[in-house]
């Protein structure tokens, strides 16, 4: 494959986000909001749920505190949670299969619903590849237990090829930019913002995405522990509703929010909107119901077939419903703004 070369700009974002999974445990303390004599710790990744609460003005009015520590990903966010560490956080779709087959102590306790157009494999401009089923026998770059990893997996499922059909490199999003820009890979499976930056700065292209093969969830993820502790409950039930009046603020201000987005990760401006438009503003408040449950089954008996999780779990043993509320369905239609730029 020819050598190219992509933006600069990339790398410090590869870097900075990994924000569906990987294994980078790097974690900061981080500032404190509300008043109050108790205390949520809150899990967070940079440009996150602080971040998006903060622009929409759903932190102004706290009658407890919520102190944020930041994560680099899931994974270890995760890790946080069972040890106790962290109270709540919010995750893409695979992080807690990988927790609940660990044996972590994790309970999921809210869901939203977004597109999966910005869970992509793209490959260079000039690939002579055209069509999924072209990746037999080719080489792909992937953040382990990410959710790019399911949307993959899946993909290849749909093209009728297994992960045997094809050469796995597994690596964290720095290590797979630079494995694609020397043509090391010849795609990679990547996940919003680096799917909106690729296509914004690099000669690349999309060769699949995740509509239709993966189902476009995200979590909020709570300790057990914190859980079992009425006043940390009823807070963790208040913050669950202020994500959602934020999620619909975004919605409503796309340009405001990534303008935020952008200052608070350093994407430009318009890989920022686009993202908003491709995915993070398509995000919908759900319920986590039977349906999201068995979809979420769906990811772990998948990884339990291929050896990739030590054990077979039921995925409804780490739910707890008790503040779905009145919220829609988990099948309920993500929010668009059009076609992003490309």
């Amino acid at each position: 494959m020819k050598r190219r070369t992509l933006p600069a700009l990339l790398l410090p974002l590869a870097l900075l986000l990994t924000a569906c999974g990987g294994a980078s445990s790097a974690r900061s303390g981080g500032s404190t909001d509300g008043k109050g004599s108790l205390t949520l710790d809150v899990g967070d990744q940079k440009g996150g749920s602080e971040a998006i609460l903060r622009a929409s003005g759903e932190l102004d009015d706290l009658d407890y505190r919520v102190k944020w520590s930041t994560f680099t990903s899931g994974p270890p966010m995760l890790e946080a949670v069972s040890a106790g560490a962290v109270d709540i956080g919010s995750v893409g779709n695979t992080p807690p299969v990988f927790a609940a087959g660990s044996d972590s102590r994790i309970t999921v306790v809210g869901a939203t619903h977004g597109s999966s157009a910005g869970e992509a494999v793209v490959v260079p401009e000039d690939s002579p590849l055209k069509r999924p089923e072209q990746l037999k026998g080719r080489s792909i770059a992937v953040a382990q237990g990410s959710s790019a990893h399911f949307q993959l997996v899946a993909s290849l499922r749909k093209a009728g090829l297994g992960i045997a059909d094809v050469e796995l490199k597994y690596l964290q999003p720095a290590d797979a930019l630079a494995a694609f820009s020397r043509g090391k890979v010849d795609a990679w499976a990547i996940w919003d913002p680096y799917t909106s930056q690729i296509l914004r700065t690099a000669d690349a292209r999309v060769l699949t995405t995740g509509e239709g093969v993966v189902n476009g969830l995200g979590f909020q993820v709570a300790s057990p522990a914190a859980l079992k502790d009425p006043e940390k409950s009823r807070a963790i039930g208040d913050l669950l509703t202020r994500l959602q009046r934020a999620q619909k603020w975004v919605f409503e201000h796309p340009e405001k929010w990534a303008e935020v987005w952008a200052k608070e990760t350093g994407l430009p401006y318009e890989v920022a909107l686009d993202a908003v438009k491709r995915s993070y503003g398509t995000r919908v408040p759900v319920a986590v119901d039977a349906a999201a449950v068995a979809s979420e089954q769906e990811i772990a008996d998948t990884f339990a077939e291929l050896g990739l999780i030590p054990r077979r779990f039921a995925f409804k043993d780490y739910v707890d419903t008790r503040f779905n509320r009145d919220l829609p369905p988990s099948t309920t239609a993500p929010r668009s703004y059009g076609k992003a730029s490309s």
